[in-house]
């Protein structure tokens, strides 16, 4: 197919000039851009259904999705709160149960909305117990407004509070209200910075959001400070990010000091003299960007963190904040394992470890002598625990890729880790297994892979394989339970994830090795990975498909365009596809750390054109076929990545494979989707995969 005429957008970025043919796909409000996602939507529409496979594909994957998800609940003042969801409900409802053992539903989301797309995103109980502070998101969106609950009566208060994302919600300890971070007001500054300016507000039960002090707002725009409270209520602490890096300033107050006023008498650090740096009332402990510093709890003035400051892999430090005579402690050194997360509970330190990419559970005293490690039920994750510092018991939240999520308890006097919740599914786990592997990236980096299927599958290089990945921002991709890919490994399929660089599998080391003019090492890892699968006899190149999502959506996008020839099938869901000006959209410009600057730094531009999708399609080349994947509302990654590479594609492509574009109404990036979008979306890929890789759609026809 010959080039296209040159296109009037051309822009000069260091003296290179490149062009932007579909520029005017990133104005999604247009008429012209309406048109085309309709017509895409079309496309995709009859050529899902013309295969005749989607009614099978959809029924099976309602019934393995028709399964209870449990959650790990919290105590607070007699009662515990927790999350649950049926199977079916579009979305997650709240409970609560009182000391006798009672529970009723508390909040609902699921009636307010016809299409399931209010979604409850956050919850914050009171001290007393009364009051639940939540968090709603419309249709997908990162904003999100603040409603409180009376737990009595099941009835909201008149307080609303909005402009809200990212936020955290932080009760002061008296009950009288809670603090918040909030953006500017859409429409009172210039759509670029909206994702800037952040601050800490504080409202008061009963009044209007327009009365809400300002608590903190860091001089930087870029910077957002994060809130919380301590468990004991007598510490207000704040958390500074610039965009994803995960380095960040910590700085804390007594909850003594008065917002309106320059002094307070309770905090040490206001008369403690030279070296004490302060900001806004609040003191400064560690400042921004230097390491990161995550608040595990305190015991009295000792906080506690995890930090990887002289530790790549993270130790924990303690520090008092009662006096600036003594530097921060070690309490825990760094080890061979990549340290997660943890919390301060029952008097101990509970620390998730990242082994191999996966978690471990390991409890220490607050003075690092290790007390326990219990035994997780298979190799898997933990996505949360909860528990207070003086409780007797902690709940630990657990799946693995054939196990569903679920809750244990941890009892402190026995030792023992018990099932709490741990629901049954329609499928038999026992019948198949997870394994990791290790293979050699091409700079000889020996890099890990988990690859789930039926035990005993022959490798007969005809396995119809779905490789996942990710590969940035310093996020590990540790085992997960994803019912819709039961549907393959029933079908003899392997479900593969490789453990890529730019991830925190091992550390900020392996974070680094994948970022920014190192990106590509990532892309190769994954390319490896696929070598590994054919040369390992388990598939051959039309039977391997790639899949990822968001940053993931990046990754298959280019791993696609530099090696087609060893890809069957391509799953590309909200993708973040144009490098060059990606950081002018939405949310965009937190990424910067982690990509780098087109416009601004010629290095970077010189590393994010030889990659970026949108610039590297080669017109006339054969690809494999792609569905692509966005959402019409997403704040996030804006569509118009995923509108801009399959107009690129098509207008490229020689016709020997299509080229998908499913754009989902009224959903966004995929945070609080409903079950029956994603069902209907689940459908989709699979069905578009099944045909692609030519996967029988009866059970049992193609397994051992």
């Amino acid at each position: 197919m010959a080039e296209p005429e040159r296109p009037a957008v051309v822009e000069d970025y260091h003296g290179t000039p490149v062009a932007d043919p579909f520029r005017w796909l990133e104005d999604l409000t247009s008429p012209a851009v309406q048109a085309f996602v309709a017509e895409q939507n079309e496309r995709t529409r009859a050529y899902l259904d013309g295969t005749g496979l989607r009614p099978a594909v959809r029924a099976r994957l309602g019934e393995l999705w028709n399964f209870p998800r449990y959650f790990a609940p919290k105590r607070k003042a007699g009662r515990m709160f927790y999350l649950e969801h049926d199977g079916m409900q579009n979305q997650a409802v709240y409970w609560v149960q009182e000391a006798d053992g009672t529970a009723r539903v508390l909040i609902d989301p699921n009636p307010l909305s016809e299409d399931g797309t209010v979604a409850l995103m956050t919850t914050a109980v009171s001290p007393d117990g009364a009051r639940v502070a939540y968090t709603l998101s419309e249709s997908g969106s990162d904003w999100q407004t603040i409603r409180v609950r009376r737990v009595a009566d099941g009835l909201d208060d008149s307080d609303e509070v909005r402009w809200c994302k990212f936020t955290n919600i932080a009760w002061h300890p008296d009950g009288s209200g809670f603090f918040y971070t909030r953006f500017p007001e859409p429409g009172t500054v210039a759509p670029v910075e909206e994702s800037r300016h952040a601050r800490v507000c504080f409202h008061r039960l009963g009044t209007p959001q327009s009365d809400d002090p300002v608590v903190y707002q860091p001089s930087d725009p870029e910077l957002v400070p994060h809130v919380s409270v301590t468990e004991d209520g007598r510490y207000l602490c704040l958390s500074l990010t610039r965009g994803t890096d995960k380095r960040n300033g910590f700085l804390s107050r007594p909850l003594a000091y008065d917002a309106q006023a320059s002094q307070h008498a309770g905090d040490p650090a206001a008369e403690a003299g030279p070296g004490v740096v302060r900001d806004q009332g609040f003191t400064v402990w560690f400042p921004p960007e230097r390491a990161a510093y995550d608040l595990l709890g305190n015991a009295g003035s000792v906080f506690y963190f995890i930090t990887t400051e002289d530790a790549p892999k993270g130790r924990v430090i303690a520090l008092d904040v009662s006096t600036h005579g003594q530097p921060p402690w070690e309490v825990v050194p760094e080890g061979e394992d990549a340290l997660s997360f943890g919390r301060l509970v029952n008097g101990a330190l509970a620390l998730v470890y990242l082994h191999n990419a996966h978690h471990r559970l390991v409890l220490f005293s607050l003075d690092g002598r290790r007390l326990d490690e219990p035994a997780l039920p298979a190799i898997g994750s933990i996505p949360a625990i909860t528990g207070g510092p003086a409780d007797g018991e902690m709940f630990v939240e657990f799946t693995s890729y054939l196990h569903p999520p679920q809750v244990w308890r941890y009892d402190f006097a026995s030792r023992r880790l018990a099932p709490y919740r741990v629901p049954e599914i329609p499928f038999d786990p026992a019948a198949y297994e997870t394994e990791q592997v290790w293979f050699s990236s091409s700079d000889g980096t020996s890099v890990p892979m988990f690859l789930t299927h039926r035990r005993g599958l022959a490798r007969d290089g005809e396995r119809p394989v779905l490789m996942y990945g990710y590969g940035g921002f310093n996020l590990a991709q540790t085992p997960q339970f994803y019912p819709a890919h039961l549907m393959l490994l029933e079908r003899g399929g392997v479900f593969a994830v490789v453990s890529l660089r730019g991830g925190s599998e091992f550390g900020e080391a392996w974070h680094q090795a994948g970022m920014l003019d190192r990106k590509q090492n990532v892309f190769d890892d994954f390319h490896a990975a696929g070598r590994w699968l054919i040369d390992a006899g388990y598939t051959r190149p039309k039977r391997l498909a790639i899949m990822g999502r968001s940053n993931g959506g990046l990754l298959v996008a280019a791993t696609m365009l530099q090696r087609p020839e060893q890809y069957g099938a391509v799953v590309c869901q909200v993708p973040v596809i144009d490098m060059l000006r990606y950081h002018r959209f939405t949310v965009g410009r937190f990424w910067v750390p982690e990509y780098g600057n087109a416009e601004e730094n010629p290095d970077h531009f010189r590393f994010l054109y030889a990659y970026s999708p949108l610039h590297n399609v080669r017109y006339g080349r054969v690809y494999p076929p792609i569905l692509i994947t966005t959402g019409d509302r997403d704040d996030r990654v804006a569509p118009l990545h995923a509108y801009k590479f399959a107009a690129t594609l098509q207008a490229a492509s020689p016709g020997v494979n299509p080229v998908l574009l499913r754009v989902d109404e009224r959903a966004g990036h995929g945070l609080g989707k409903p079950t029956a979008k994603l069902l209907d979306e689940w459908a989709d890929m699979y069905t578009f995969l099944f045909h692609a890789l030519a996967i029988p759609v009866e059970e049992g026809q193609h397994t051992e």
